[in-house]
């Protein structure tokens, strides 16, 4: 046999058991039907701000815009790469055996070993620059890009032709700057 549900057994969701099972209510009389909840749209006043924080802000510079960039990166990124394949294999060079270059006087030794840790400290250097690159490409694939990653706001077009990599504002960098250099 059926158990017939009543308006008093539904729960505050507007389900019943009926042999056991949870299942919906479903009633014609308004009286005993459940309210759903208004969804709120995110442009309502009363939209939380820990939710509009975390999304984070699309840009407002053109397509066609975003891909000129996109070929100033990958341009820039290609020159790069060229050059810390010149200069990793200019401080990597092995000497092969020949000992004419052999350094004949410790000074020459010591100079050439500074010279190598320079060339490897600037293949570094541009490594860095390459990830930031990579990280500009993708925030162009996300739409961020041109938009200040501390404070949100646009970059000025004349930073973005000038260093096309940039994360932050010139005022926010300053600012990060000033936090580091303490």
């Amino acid at each position: 046999m059926v158990e017939v549900a009543t308006a008093s057994k539904a729960d505050d969701q507007g389900y019943v058991v009926i042999n056991g099972r949870r299942v919906r209510m479903i009633s014609t009389r308004n009286s005993t039907a459940v309210k759903r909840k208004k969804r709120r749209r995110p442009d309502e006043a009363g939209a939380t701000p820990a939710a509009e924080e975390n999304k984070p802000t699309r840009t407002k510079l053109s397509k066609r815009e975003l891909n000129m960039y996109r070929k100033l990166l990958l341009l820039k990124r290609a020159q790069i790469v060229g050059d810390l394949g010149a200069m990793e294999a200019e401080a990597l060079r092995s000497n092969d055996g020949d000992l004419s270059s052999m350094p004949i006087h410790m000074a020459d030794l010591g100079s050439d070993t500074y010279e190598q840790d320079f060339m490897l400290g600037m293949a570094e250097s541009e490594r860095q620059q390459i990830r930031e690159i990579d990280e500009a490409l993708q925030r162009i694939e996300d739409k961020t890009y041109g938009i200040c990653q501390m404070t949100g706001k646009p970059i000025p077009k004349a930073r973005l032709e000038a260093k096309p990599w940039a994360k932050y504002t010139i005022e926010a960098a300053r600012q990060l700057e000033g936090t580091w250099g303490r």
